[in-house]
């Protein structure tokens, strides 16, 4: 098997194109014609990971954080990361990262958080707008399931929990062949008329070549004659942080508590209590203060999160709960969503989880 078969597997889930722009997602070392010889999927690439997947024959990696995030000038094997690359690379070992891209969507790093609490009625936090376009086309009505079947299966008509959606209204369409055509129906330099279906549907705006590909090798007419129209709709599915509701409301210090044994902490850094009930949940996995005031607006409860500063816990202005739990401790139920989506994908292929905690902090009690 190929990098790029997984490669395509990971995109179809997480579009590499759905990273922040600050992000540097996709592959970091090694080639996609590679073959793969094992999966080790892991958090952070550090040294010590490379080294694992030598030991366990993993010629890929796969791993939430980049290990370059803001470049490299020099490559001396003189911090952590240089280290890693420099190991990677003399053993053909390939990293390809799943970062910002992941946290995106509804099912990714936030999912996960969401999973280990029981969230139920999930959506994200802040979708995401302009990522949307709608398809309009013309096609003989006897074409039009053909088509849209095509146009279904290249990723188009989905909206929210539901797929195959489209809407289609029937009309005349005219048109004169030129005398080098060669018309599906009608004759050659004559005005003529015929009876079409007029079909809209939306799809994710990266996946426009595909849908145009679609619509192309699945239409009959010589010329294909249709709009491709931006949106301003945001998408359900795919934005920052994640908001949800526990199936039954928890009292504040027992959820405070919950938090602690679900993800194994020794503390967690809380706001003040607002005395009532938990029953709206806000979570984003890594670093999410940035995403406050908007729990704050939408309602929630609790937001659970890390790596907030002093100031920014005064942002919650009483009216939630703020928790901080930790970067590592965060996202470290990501690289069983990784292992997870590989196994399905690739059953009797060697997917691991790393054995390396790669956490940083480290808490004196």
């Amino acid at each position: 098997m190929k990098l790029i078969e997984i490669f395509e597997i990971l995109e179809n889930i997480s579009p590499a194109v759905l990273q922040e722009h600050y992000d540097n997602c996709g592959l970091i070392t090694g080639n996609n014609s590679w073959d793969c010889t094992g999966i080790l999927c892991t958090l952070d690439c550090t040294p010590d990971v490379v080294v694992e997947a030598i030991s366990k024959k993993c010629n890929l990696i796969v791993a939430h954080h980049p290990i370059i995030f803001n470049g490299l000038k020099k490559i001396n094997g003189n911090n952590y990361v240089e280290k890693a690359v420099i190991t990677a690379i003399k053993n053909d070992i390939a990293i390809y990262a799943i970062h910002t891209n992941l946290d995106n969507i509804l099912n990714g790093v936030n999912g996960m958080i969401a999973n280990q609490l029981g969230l139920v009625n999930r959506k994200v936090l802040i979708p995401k707008p302009n990522l949307l376009k709608k398809l309009q086309t013309f096609i003989p009505a006897d074409d039009a399931e053909q088509l849209k079947d095509a146009l279904f299966a290249s990723g188009a008509g989905n909206i929210g929990q539901y797929s195959d959606c489209s809407f289609s209204t029937e009309g005349q369409g005219s048109f004169r062949p030129g005398t080098d055509t060669t018309p599906f129906s009608g004759k050659k330099e004559q005005r003529n008329t015929e009876q079409e279906v007029k079909i809209e549907l939306v799809f994710p705006a990266f996946l426009e070549n595909k849908v145009i590909n679609a619509l192309l090798a699945n239409h009959p007419y010589e010329e294909v004659a249709y709009d491709i129209l931006p949106l301003m709709n945001t998408d359900a599915a795919i934005g920052s942080g994640l908001i949800g509701e526990l199936p039954e409301p928890a009292d504040e210090t027992s959820f405070l508590q919950t938090i602690k044994s679900v993800f194994g902490l020794k503390v967690v850094r809380h706001t003040g209590l607002c005395n009532k009930k938990v029953k709206i949940v806000a979570v984003c996995g890594g670093a999410g203060s940035f995403l406050i005031k908007k729990a704050v607006a939408a309602g929630a409860d609790f937001y659970i999160t890390s790596d907030v500063k002093y100031h920014e816990f005064f942002d919650t202005e009483g009216r939630l709960v703020l928790a901080d739990i930790g970067h590592w401790e965060s996202e470290q139920f990501t690289p069983n969503l990784l292992v997870s989506i590989l196994k399905a994908n690739f059953p009797t292929f060697a997917v691991l989880k790393s054995e390396v905690n790669t956490n940083p902090v480290l808490y004196f009690v």
